[in-house]
């Protein structure tokens, strides 16, 4: 059996993308985009993976951090596939082209997928991670990134990963229409995006995804008064019993690295105004506070 890792990494999600699968330190490859999201990186880094074995006959295990991927591949795919590549609300499904190429790499395939918690010591995790990580640095540097030894004997060599062969998609942040993308979104537009996703099932049933989105000191006083932190928000997130709208009130730019959204939540429990203080870290934007309150 082949023993792997695979993951995503994305810096500011939209922004710089990389991808990376591990089996050791002689049979692993990484590649990525000047502009992607995690989980485009996180779904090419399982396609690439498909395609490098192949030519195999061994079982493989795949190692991934993101239910997302996991649930995409192994549950929802046939679904959309019948449905014309549309999730049930009638809406297209995200990353479509990544999604038809591992339907057609998990052709006749016995793959085993694990989930595992992401940044928690898990050995081959942390490889495809670190791997992820540097691949998206170097497209924000400019630089090519190290695609790695690759898997031994295969004649698939990083086949969807070339700039320009998976078009970036807005994914997670729908709120932003592929035009702007391209165009690279402004910080205000990037941080109301990222909100927006928060509020989205897709994100909020990937406990990885949110903590990607969320400060290391993040704070929110709910609606109730009850004041929450991380780690609890991380072990009580779930999908919404009921959609929220998000309606932008205000984006101030307090600080050069800090912004200050304020908006109104709608949904079958009533209005509520909302502020988020975004900060960036080492080019990420991640929610650092967050308040709620019943609208007059």
């Amino acid at each position: 059996m082949i023993i792997a890792a695979a993951d995503g990494s994305a810096l500011g999600n939209p922004g710089p993308a990389g991808w990376a699968w591990y089996v050791d330190d002689g049979c692993w490859a990484s590649g990525g985009w000047p502009h992607g999201t995690n989980n485009m990186g996180e779904l090419m880094a399982v396609l690439d993976l498909l395609q490098q074995t192949a030519h195999l006959d061994e079982e493989l295990r795949v190692y991934c951090d993101s239910t997302y991927v996991i649930n995409a591949i192994t549950k929802w795919m046939k679904g959309w596939k019948r449905k014309g590549w549309k999730k049930g609300d009638g809406k297209p499904v995200m990353n479509v082209e990544l999604m038809k190429a591992l339907d057609a790499a998990m052709e006749g395939r016995d793959v085993d997928f694990v989930w595992v918690k992401g940044h928690a010591g898990h050995e081959l995790n942390e490889a495809a991670d670190q791997r992820a990580n540097a691949a998206a640095m170097a497209y924000r540097d400019g630089r090519v990134p190290d695609p790695g030894p690759g898997m031994p004997d295969s004649s698939t060599a990083h086949p969807a990963a070339a700039v320009g062969q998976v078009e970036p998609e807005p994914d997670l942040f729908s709120g932003l229409a592929a035009d702007d993308l391209d165009a690279a979104p402004s910080d205000e537009e990037h941080v109301v995006a990222m909100e927006r996703a928060l509020l989205g099932d897709e994100v909020r049933s990937d406990r990885a995804a949110v903590a990607a989105l969320l400060h290391p000191d993040w704070q929110e006083i709910g609606s109730s008064g009850r004041l929450w932190d991380r780690a609890e928000m991380l072990a009580e997130i779930g999908p919404l019993a009921s959609p929220v709208s998000l309606d932008v009130l205000t984006v101030s730019r307090v600080a050069p690295d800090a912004i200050l959204l304020v908006w109104r939540a709608s949904g079958d429990d009533g209005r509520r105004l909302r502020s988020s203080l975004w900060l960036r870290t080492g080019g990420t934007w991640q929610q650092r506070f967050h308040q709620g309150t019943p609208e007059a």
